[in-house]
């Protein structure tokens, strides 16, 4: 899609919930001097809904307060009242299947680093939104290169917080990925260690076992958890573990888990091929299939 097809986010129709009201789309703004733009102080949730269903909605509600804790401020609404902000930006939007985005963020009464009495702001978007990478893509593989930034020591960063300011490294590694012709691009962590893609977590296999990088400075995604438990309900050994990047030409099948990416299948990291397969694909369709209302109640 090039850049004069796009609909830009600031003009559009609808409706979005901020703090505590649902506003005319258009008119949920923030003003220029507002802290969470010049220091980075705001924490961000990225959902799904199907069918109408947000998926593990109270997690993420979960993990946006547990996020503004880290950054020190606390979000003035409880885990219900953001889980109905969801519900409620869903359905006055008339979507069924769509993105949601919560943030919460320091306003504009304090400009500097220190700011203890700026309001804690609270909006949640919702909007419609395909696969981040296309289904016609999914099972043939998307194509990875190699990062040059690395995720950071939890002693240099808030790595367990889903924090706007993790996020900077992660457009610049994507744009140079794209520019490239990769889809995206695989990140190390700050040990040399194989860590995750700017977006979404990674899965390999062997002979049939899955490995996945142990997320103790990464985020680990709800999408991660979820798919760890599918595969574990079919019986399929799954070993959270440190992977070295020269392990990489190891593996047969590769894919990345996120609540926008959902389950991809890998067809290459740089110079390391991989065919997406049986256990590539069974998760895919064991995923799209618990996500769905209907399809989780019949296996219920």
């Amino acid at each position: 899609m090039g850049m004069a097809d796009l609909v830009p986010y600031h003009d559009r129709d609808g409706l979005i919930w901020l703090d505590g009201a649902l506003v005319p789309w258009r008119e949920a703004q923030v003003h220029v001097l507002t802290h969470a733009l010049h220091y980075a102080s705001a924490v961000f949730e990225g959902a799904r809904a199907y069918g109408g269903e947000i998926f593990k909605v109270s997690e993420h509600s979960e993990r946006l307060v547990a996020s503004a804790k880290i950054l020190d401020f606390d979000i003035p609404y409880t885990i219900a009242e953001l889980d109905q902000a969801c519900r409620d930006a869903v359905a006055a939007n008339n979507l069924t299947d769509c993105y949601l985005r919560p943030i919460a963020w320091r306003g504009s009464e304090q400009m500097g680093v220190s700011a203890q009495s700026s309001k804690i702001h609270v909006a949640v978007a919702a909007w419609t939104w395909g696969s981040y990478f296309p289904m016609d893509q999914r099972l043939k593989g998307i194509r990875l290169t190699h990062a040059t930034y690395r995720r950071p020591d939890p002693l240099c960063a808030p790595a367990k917080a889903k924090a706007a300011g993790l996020y900077m490294i992660c457009t610049i590694e994507k744009h140079r990925a794209e520019r490239t012709g990769y889809s995206d691009a695989l990140m190390l962590d700050y040990r040399g260690r194989v860590a995750e893609c700017t977006g979404a977590n990674v899965f390999l296999i062997k002979e049939g076992v899955i490995h996945t990088p142990d997320p103790d400075c990464f985020l680990d995604g709800i999408t991660r958890r979820t798919v760890i438990a599918l595969a574990k309900a079919r019986g399929i050994t799954v070993i959270e573990r440190a992977i070295m990047p020269e392990e990489l030409g190891s593996f047969s099948e590769c894919f990345i888990t996120g609540t926008a990416a959902e389950v991809t299948p890998v067809s290459e990291i740089g110079a390391f091929m991989y065919k997406p397969g049986a256990i590539s694909e069974t998760l895919l369709n064991d995923y799209m299939a618990a996500v769905r209302p209907k399809a989780r109640a019949a296996a219920e």
